[in-house]
């Protein structure tokens, strides 16, 4: 949730060259602006479609090596972020950076902080959260207009998906691997649970931790695996533990490769993952 207030100079001839923005990020922390950001890239592929899905480009000055979406993404020059290549960061002299909670961490954020360039968090636990992130940046950036044309779209798509998919007499339930060995998954407070709830199923996981047990997925026994195509899975996560083979997901060859990017970035292409999820659900 955007937290801005202005601090200007009490005078007046001052206002314009000490006017300051104060911030205030999804994890609670301040961030003091000299000043609406006029350079802004992004630590996070997911942030950096935010970005170009509401921003003026010529206002982006750089992205990750994991950028590739959108493709004028591509034209910007890179830095890395793992680990973090600050002399390319301090040469592009960005007035911000946008990040998402759990991709940055906070003591690189600190480091740029003493560097003189802020860092703004993100965090999000619903696709709502998604749509009131494009907003907190359009209304950063002075692009509200923008923003909110994006998200009125968008939450109408949503709503439109989710009214063919009220009153599931029996909701899919439905595991979403991040990784085979060890086991990860997308954990309850996630997105991907808020995708499945909008679609009439849900996670197959109850708590919010990401790794995973094999005698959890036997118990919670899936109707659907998101992970792989069936051979896929089938010499990989299934040759290394073969004994779930017995789930449903299994049994009803029930197994789905999705766009990685889409299943893991919160990004306004949630729409499109979204649509991906309902067609192999109600294939």
């Amino acid at each position: 949730m955007l937290c801005l207030s202005a601090l200007t100079s009490c005078n007046p001839k001052e206002q314009e060259t000490q006017k300051q923005v104060l911030l205030k990020d999804d994890l609670g922390r301040e961030i003091r602006l000299n000043g609406q950001p006029g350079r802004v890239m992004a630590l996070a592929p997911s942030m950096t479609e935010m970005l170009f899905a509401v921003l003026d480009t010529g206002t982006i000055v750089g992205r990750t090596q994991n950028d590739n979406y959108p493709a004028a993404a591509l034209s910007k020059p890179v830095v890395n972020n793992y680990p973090m290549d600050y002399e390319q960061l301090l040469r592009l002299k960005p007035d911000l950076i946008f990040t998402v909670d759990g991709i940055t961490p906070l003591d690189v954020a600190a480091r740029l902080g003493e560097l003189g360039i802020p860092v703004y968090y993100q965090k999000y636990a619903s696709v709502e959260d998604i749509f009131s992130g494009l907003e907190d940046i359009g209304r950063i950036m002075g692009r509200e207009a923008q923003a909110r044309q994006l998200t009125d779209s968008l939450r109408r798509e949503v709503a439109q998906i989710a009214a063919r998919h009220q009153g599931q007499a029996r909701p899919l339930r439905v595991l979403g691997l991040a990784g085979y060995d060890p086991i990860y998954v997308y954990g309850h407070s996630t997105v991907i649970s808020d995708k499945l709830r909008i679609l009439g199923a849900e996670n197959a996981v109850e708590e919010t931790f990401d790794a995973m047990t094999r005698e959890y997925i036997l118990k919670s026994n899936p109707d659907v695996l998101l992970g792989g195509t069936p051979q896929e899975l089938e010499e990989s996560f299934f040759g290394i533990y073969p004994e779930l083979r017995k789930i449903n997901a299994y049994q009803n060859q029930r197994l789905y490769a999705p766009n990685f990017d889409l299943m893991s970035r919160p990004s306004p292409r949630v729409v499109e993952s979204i649509r991906e999820l309902e067609d192999f659900l109600y294939e």
